[in-house]
């Protein structure tokens, strides 16, 4: 070999590692999203839960998939039924409920349907846009308008993922009016999909709700009031103050960044990762929030 050619690639090998070289992460993907792919969530669609000891717990209703138990829990949230209510379970490596403690529980409001429709599945949309991954609970998984769905190829519904909000509910036909609201703390109890109505997400404040101390009753429940957390307040964003409003965003899951997102969640090729798993669970893959800028 000539001595200008060695010398050519052995500079090549030494050279520092460009931009191009970088192995592409979630959060370089993040980093690197313009502020287009970031999609406002509706304050209309946003409920923030004020506990008793100053903390707060802000989720996202999803009233394309529940339309009845969303209207449900917006009605309890402005007749502020809630206000004064508890957390009455914490279960650890499953749920945290809220809700009244006893039987009978208050009136509801006028507006309540006591008797939802199980709103467990709807017929498959045409925003469905599937991940590239097997599911061993369904057909199909991906997203709908910054959701997580599940699909048999007619039908969709939203898995059980750490951080989505069901209603709890007796045995059928009872599907829950949405008095008595749960969120999953622990790793997700997908055979509950399509038993189960779901309303929503946390998507901040999480922590207020995930790392509370395990109820001493069956089933994590609370034996005593004071083991409750109690809910000081209730409310649908729309109707506070523009200033005190939560400002959120989620990432467009219709976007090429999305999809690299997706991409590289399933590829880990961050400096911890040996092995990349080279797949993504569908509750591995929920879409990134932020405080809109």
């Amino acid at each position: 070999m000539k001595p200008f050619v060695w010398l050519f690639l052995l500079a090549f090998a030494s050279a520092p590692a460009t931009a191009q070289d970088k192995p592409v992460t979630p959060s370089s993907v993040l980093e690197a999203a313009p502020a287009t792919v970031w999609k406002d969530i509706p304050a209309e669609d946003l409920m923030v839960m004020t506990l008793a000891d100053g903390s707060k717990v802000v989720a996202q209703l999803a009233p394309a998939f529940a339309p009845v138990h969303v209207a449900n829990v917006r009605a309890f949230a402005r007749a502020k039924w809630w206000d004064g209510a508890a957390i009455i379970r914490a279960q650890d490596n499953y749920v945290t409920q809220w809700g009244w403690p006893d039987e009978p529980e208050p009136k509801y409001p006028d507006t309540v349907k006591a008797e939802p429709p199980a709103e467990y599945e709807q017929p498959l949309s045409k925003s469905f846009r599937a991940v590239p991954y097997r599911d061993v609970y369904a057909a199909q998984v991906g997203h709908i308008d910054g959701w997580p769905v599940a699909s048999d190829g007619k039908v969709q519904w939203l898995p059980h993922c750490y951080g989505m909000i069901g209603v709890a509910r007796g045995l059928n036909p009872d599907t829950g009016s949405a008095s008595q609201l749960y969120t999953l703390i622990g790793h997700a109890p997908r055979h509950l999909d399509r038993n189960i109505a779901m309303v929503g997400r946390v998507v901040s404040g999480m922590e207020n709700l995930s790392t509370r101390a395990r109820g001493t009753e069956a089933l994590g429940f609370y034996k005593t009031a004071e083991e409750r957390t109690k809910i000081a307040s209730v409310t649908i964003a729309s109707d506070l103050p523009s200033k005190e409003r939560p400002a959120l965003q989620y990432l467009d899951t219709r976007s090429p960044t999305f999809d690299a997102w997706v991409k590289a969640r399933a590829n880990r090729k961050d400096d911890f990762f040996a092995v990349p798993a080279g797949a993504v669970d569908i509750c591995n893959a929920l879409p990134p929030i932020r405080q809109k800028p």
